[in-house]
């Protein structure tokens, strides 16, 4: 039912796109704003490992249509799920109030939006725990029907074989591979400032590569992306950063990763 629920949904992405299109062409300025808080749509009292809050970030608020039916599509298949949105300023906040000082300092070397994020997704999963998925994202099955139950602890999505990506990430607090690829992480910065150039990438850096790491050869609760949420389907890099012309992390340039001149 995933796959055919995926299909279907990609026939709605065109669509969408192409109402985007036309809505922005009359409507150049208008945006639509992303809540920083809402309770769960419908309540579930369901005990499940994994908290159940789904936590997004982005370079701003304010965003297209399209980006916004994406959030509201989310909201559909989380119906049981807090939602949290979390600025820079607030990613940052937090993770001062709740890292030590090698995190905190790791994380203020980072300049560019993309690696901040990929930051601090890993690090407020740890602590809090709940479902992370990039902005440009969404579900295409109930998130309660794929992490509703208490044996679920974690889950990583995989575009193929024996590589994982970060664009979703689920788990509970404490999770020793987001504890250690928050260490590679903070270890590539560390290299970067000292003027080790090899993993100056956002990829490497804080990127998908971080966890890849950390999982290595052990066996991981997993599934095919397919069967539980699309990438840029909705919208698209025009669309999500609309207000941001290169700002996706594919444009940064290896010497604006870092604050620190190398």
């Amino acid at each position: 039912m995933e796959i055919v629920s995926n299909r279907l949904l990609r026939i709605v992405g065109a669509l969408v796109k192409l109402v985007g299109y036309i809505f922005h062409f009359i409507f150049p300025k208008y945006r639509f704003k992303i809540p920083k808080q809402k309770d769960p749509l419908i309540p579930n009292n369901k005990k499940t490992t994994i908290p159940k809050i789904l936590w997004q970030t982005n370079y701003s608020d304010m965003v297209s249509l399209p980006v916004y039916l994406n959030y509201c599509l989310n909201r559909v298949f989380s119906l049981g799920y807090e939602y949290r949105y979390f600025s820079n300023e607030d990613c940052l906040n937090f993770i001062e109030e709740n890292g030590d000082k090698e995190t905190i300092e790791a994380y203020k070397h980072l300049k560019d939006g993309a690696s901040k994020a990929d930051f601090w997704r890993m690090f407020v999963l740890d602590k809090i725990g709940g479902v992370y998925l990039d902005m440009d994202g969404h579900f295409v099955w109930p998130i309660s029907k794929i992490l509703g139950d208490k044996t679920t602890k974690e889950l990583f999505v995989v575009p193929r074989r024996d590589i994982y990506t970060n664009y979703f990430l689920a788990s509970k607090a404490n999770s020793p591979i987001l504890q250690k690829a928050i260490k590679i992480a903070i270890k590539n910065i560390q290299d970067a400032v000292q003027g080790k150039r090899d993993k100056l990438s956002v990829y490497k850096l804080t990127g998908p590569a971080t966890i890849v790491e950390a999982i290595g050869k052990k066996r991981v609760n997993s599934k095919i992306y397919k069967k539980v949420c699309i990438q840029g389907n909705l919208t698209n890099e025009h669309f999500q950063y609309i207000d941001k012309k290169n700002g996706k992390w594919t444009h940064t340039k290896s010497d604006d990763i870092l604050t620190t001149p190398l």
